[in-house]
């Protein structure tokens, strides 16, 4: 069984081991591939493929006939042309539920970092600016408390539920709202419409997928409805947001600020507008990284594997 590994570093960048997946056959790893023409002659004969970032596009698939399993080490499965491999026979799985806590816990994170602005004074200081002052503290921004604030969750699966969970821990009111409600769900928010929580979210945080519907779900008309001096946290998928909308009601004031995970295109591009927006805060697509989170990742692609050989796949996403 020949398996190869085409950009092996966007999953484990040195402090994890592809040792594991050495029990099933010949492993070639490469940390990165960057064309098409590189995935096709890397791919060559083999059975098994192991891709996180890399397009596998109809191309590659007609190129590389032996193909019977693709593994895709994250949830979203975007990159493969999963029709055409549907076609072709060959599988495809995905992760499905690896980073909820990491997740979970970066979006606490941001609304935290929102609330006190961290960084932006441990900077200060270093920089000299504590030992200048004339007085015994200062701060930058206007410092916020969570108790008491109200956050909306739009999208209420596993992460959705794991953010309210902790928001309630900060003595937050919860609002959801979602395509299904259920009784588990209702332990930590209350379900409302959308409109009902974009009017009353002080905090508002995106947890659904992405489809044509969610596409641009924050937008100039969806942002007007929201308080004024409302903040927008985004882990999810860079595309919900309408990125010149944002900008435009971060620069008006119309929201305090925006903290994001997750851009429209990745790696960013120079010309995002929310780089030059006033109090965006902007993190590159770290929220799923722990080192924990990633070993479960690279378990669960093991046993996607195992399950495959024994002849009863799981987490496959074309079928």
């Amino acid at each position: 069984m020949k398996i190869v590994i085409l950009d092996g570093r966007a999953l484990n960048p040195g402090d994890l081991s592809y040792s594991c997946i050495d029990q099933f056959g010949e492993v070639t790893l490469y940390q990165r591939t960057d064309t098409e023409e590189e995935a096709i002659a890397r791919i060559g004969d083999s059975e098994i493929l192991l891709v996180n970032k890399v397009p596998i596009t109809q191309r590659v698939l007609e190129a590389c006939p032996n193909l019977k399993l693709i593994c895709v080490q994250a949830t979203g499965y975007n990159v493969v042309d999963c029709e055409a491999c549907a076609r072709r026979g060959i599988l495809v799985t995905n992760v499905p539920t690896y980073g909820t806590a990491a997740v979970a816990q970066f979006t606490m994170a941001l609304i935290l970092e929102v609330c006190h602005r961290i960084g932006l004074h441990n900077h200060s200081v270093h920089h000299g600016d504590w030992i200048a002052s004339e007085n015994f503290c200062y701060w930058l921004t206007d410092q916020m408390e969570l108790g008491g604030k109200t956050l909306g969750i739009v999208g209420f699966g596993r992460i959705g539920q794991a953010v309210g969970r902790l928001a309630k821990a900060f003595g937050m009111r919860v609002l959801a709202c979602s395509r299904s409600q259920t009784a588990e769900g209702a332990q930590i928010a209350q379900y409302v419409d959308m409109d009902t929580l974009l009017a009353q979210s002080d905090f508002l945080s995106l947890h659904c997928p992405l489809t044509p519907q969610t596409q641009g779900l924050i937008n100039d008309q969806t942002i007007a409805k929201m308080k004024n001096g409302a903040v927008l946290i985004n882990t999810a998928r860079g595309a919900l947001l309408d990125e010149e909308a944002v900008a435009r009601a971060l620069n008006a004031g119309k929201l305090r600020s925006a903290a994001v995970d997750v851009v429209s295109q990745e790696p960013m591009q120079p010309g995002n507008p929310l780089l030059t927006a006033k109090n965006c805060i902007i993190t590159p697509h770290i929220a799923w990284a722990p080192v924990e989170s990633r070993q479960r990742l690279l378990d669960c692609v093991v046993e996607n594997i195992r399950m495959y050989l024994n002849g009863t796949p799981q987490n496959v996403v074309n079928l």
